[in-house]
Protein backbone atom coordinates (compact mmCIF):
# COMPACT_ATOMS: atom_id res chain seq x y z
CA UNK A 1 0.00 0.00 0.00
CA UNK A 2 1.47 3.30 -1.06
CA UNK A 3 1.49 5.98 1.56
CA UNK A 4 2.88 8.80 -0.54
CA UNK A 5 0.74 11.78 -1.28
CA UNK A 6 -0.42 12.08 -4.89
CA UNK A 7 0.47 15.21 -6.86
CA UNK A 8 -0.74 14.23 -10.30
CA UNK A 9 0.44 11.58 -12.72
CA UNK A 10 3.41 13.52 -14.16
CA UNK A 11 4.58 14.84 -10.80
CA UNK A 12 4.26 11.42 -9.15
CA UNK A 13 6.28 9.83 -11.96
CA UNK A 14 8.99 12.52 -11.77
CA UNK A 15 9.19 12.30 -7.97
CA UNK A 16 9.38 8.50 -8.06
CA UNK A 17 12.16 8.64 -10.66
CA UNK A 18 14.09 11.23 -8.62
CA UNK A 19 13.90 9.14 -5.42
CA UNK A 20 15.11 6.02 -7.24
CA UNK A 21 17.94 7.96 -8.92
CA UNK A 22 18.99 9.54 -5.61
CA UNK A 23 18.93 6.23 -3.73
CA UNK A 24 20.86 4.37 -6.43
CA UNK A 25 23.44 7.17 -6.66
CA UNK A 26 23.83 7.28 -2.89
CA UNK A 27 24.30 3.52 -2.62
CA UNK A 28 26.73 3.39 -5.56
CA UNK A 29 28.63 6.33 -4.09
CA UNK A 30 28.88 4.75 -0.64
CA UNK A 31 30.18 1.49 -2.07
CA UNK A 32 32.82 3.21 -4.19
CA UNK A 33 33.82 5.44 -1.26
CA UNK A 34 34.50 2.37 0.89
CA UNK A 35 36.67 0.95 -1.90
CA UNK A 36 38.55 4.25 -2.23
CA UNK A 37 39.09 4.43 1.53
CA UNK A 38 40.67 0.98 1.41
CA UNK A 39 43.55 2.64 -0.51
CA UNK A 40 44.03 5.18 2.29
CA UNK A 41 42.52 8.04 0.30
CA UNK A 42 39.51 10.30 0.62
CA UNK A 43 37.10 10.68 -2.29
CA UNK A 44 38.49 14.14 -3.20
CA UNK A 45 42.10 12.86 -3.03
CA UNK A 46 41.22 9.93 -5.26
CA UNK A 47 39.50 12.30 -7.71
CA UNK A 48 42.64 14.43 -7.97
CA UNK A 49 44.90 11.41 -8.51
CA UNK A 50 42.48 9.85 -11.01
CA UNK A 51 42.10 13.08 -13.00
CA UNK A 52 45.84 13.73 -13.17
CA UNK A 53 46.52 10.06 -13.89
CA UNK A 54 44.22 10.10 -16.91
CA UNK A 55 44.63 13.65 -18.20
CA UNK A 56 48.14 14.57 -17.11
CA UNK A 57 49.37 17.88 -15.70
CA UNK A 58 46.99 20.82 -15.90
CA UNK A 59 46.43 24.34 -14.66
CA UNK A 60 44.65 24.69 -11.33
CA UNK A 61 41.73 26.52 -12.99
CA UNK A 62 41.16 23.74 -15.51
CA UNK A 63 41.56 21.21 -12.78
CA UNK A 64 38.81 22.74 -10.65
CA UNK A 65 36.34 22.61 -13.54
CA UNK A 66 37.19 18.93 -14.23
CA UNK A 67 36.48 18.03 -10.59
CA UNK A 68 33.32 20.13 -10.38
CA UNK A 69 34.42 21.70 -7.12
CA UNK A 70 35.60 25.03 -5.77
CA UNK A 71 39.19 26.20 -6.01
CA UNK A 72 39.47 26.56 -2.23
CA UNK A 73 38.49 22.96 -1.64
CA UNK A 74 40.85 21.68 -4.34
CA UNK A 75 43.70 23.74 -2.89
CA UNK A 76 43.38 22.00 0.49
CA UNK A 77 43.28 18.57 -1.17
CA UNK A 78 46.31 19.44 -3.33
CA UNK A 79 48.13 20.73 -0.23
CA UNK A 80 47.57 17.41 1.55
CA UNK A 81 48.59 15.32 -1.46
CA UNK A 82 51.67 17.51 -1.90
CA UNK A 83 52.63 16.89 1.75
CA UNK A 84 52.34 13.15 1.04
CA UNK A 85 54.61 13.52 -1.99
CA UNK A 86 51.92 12.45 -4.47
CA UNK A 87 51.50 15.69 -6.43
CA UNK A 88 53.52 18.81 -7.05
CA UNK A 89 52.84 22.31 -8.23
CA UNK A 90 54.99 24.04 -10.79
CA UNK A 91 54.96 27.49 -12.31
CA UNK A 92 53.19 27.62 -15.64
CA UNK A 93 55.63 28.68 -18.39
CA UNK A 94 54.59 32.01 -19.87
CA UNK A 95 51.94 32.79 -17.22
CA UNK A 96 53.24 33.80 -13.80
CA UNK A 97 49.70 33.81 -12.37
CA UNK A 98 48.97 30.20 -13.26
CA UNK A 99 50.17 27.04 -11.57
CA UNK A 100 50.27 23.55 -13.06
CA UNK A 101 49.58 20.49 -10.92
CA UNK A 102 51.02 17.10 -11.76
CA UNK A 103 51.55 13.69 -10.22
CA UNK A 104 54.98 12.93 -8.83
CA UNK A 105 56.57 9.57 -9.63
CA UNK A 106 55.15 8.35 -6.28
CA UNK A 107 51.70 9.62 -7.34
CA UNK A 108 51.97 7.96 -10.75
CA UNK A 109 52.89 4.68 -9.08
CA UNK A 110 49.91 4.95 -6.73
CA UNK A 111 47.59 5.69 -9.65
CA UNK A 112 48.88 2.67 -11.58
CA UNK A 113 48.64 0.46 -8.47
CA UNK A 114 45.09 1.33 -7.47
CA UNK A 115 43.08 2.49 -10.46
CA UNK A 116 42.79 -0.89 -12.17
CA UNK A 117 41.62 -2.42 -8.89
CA UNK A 118 39.07 0.34 -8.45
CA UNK A 119 37.86 -0.10 -12.04
CA UNK A 120 37.37 -3.82 -11.37
CA UNK A 121 35.38 -2.99 -8.23
CA UNK A 122 33.13 -0.56 -10.12
CA UNK A 123 32.67 -3.19 -12.83
CA UNK A 124 31.64 -5.70 -10.17
CA UNK A 125 29.00 -3.50 -8.57
CA UNK A 126 27.70 -2.30 -11.95
CA UNK A 127 27.28 -5.93 -13.03
CA UNK A 128 23.88 -6.03 -11.31
CA UNK A 129 22.83 -4.59 -14.66
CA UNK A 130 23.54 -6.31 -17.95
CA UNK A 131 25.95 -4.61 -20.35
CA UNK A 132 22.99 -3.54 -22.47
CA UNK A 133 21.27 -2.06 -19.41
CA UNK A 134 24.47 -0.21 -18.47
CA UNK A 135 24.62 1.31 -21.95
CA UNK A 136 20.94 2.31 -21.76
CA UNK A 137 21.30 3.81 -18.30
CA UNK A 138 24.46 5.70 -19.28
CA UNK A 139 22.67 7.16 -22.29
CA UNK A 140 19.64 8.18 -20.27
CA UNK A 141 21.72 9.76 -17.52
CA UNK A 142 23.77 11.69 -20.08
CA UNK A 143 20.58 12.87 -21.78
CA UNK A 144 19.13 13.98 -18.44
CA UNK A 145 22.30 15.77 -17.35
CA UNK A 146 22.86 17.57 -20.65
CA UNK A 147 19.22 18.66 -20.94
CA UNK A 148 19.19 19.99 -17.38
CA UNK A 149 22.43 21.94 -17.94
CA UNK A 150 20.93 23.61 -21.00
CA UNK A 151 17.53 24.25 -19.46
CA UNK A 152 18.52 25.44 -16.01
Amino acid sequence: MKTTKRYGKKADLALSMWVKLARASSTFGKLTSVDIQSYGLTQPQFSVIETLGHLGPMKMGSFCSKLLTSGGNVTVVIDNLEEDGLVEREACPGDRRATNVRLTSKGEKLFKDIFQKHAQFVTKIASVLSEEEQVQLSGLLKKLGMALQKKF
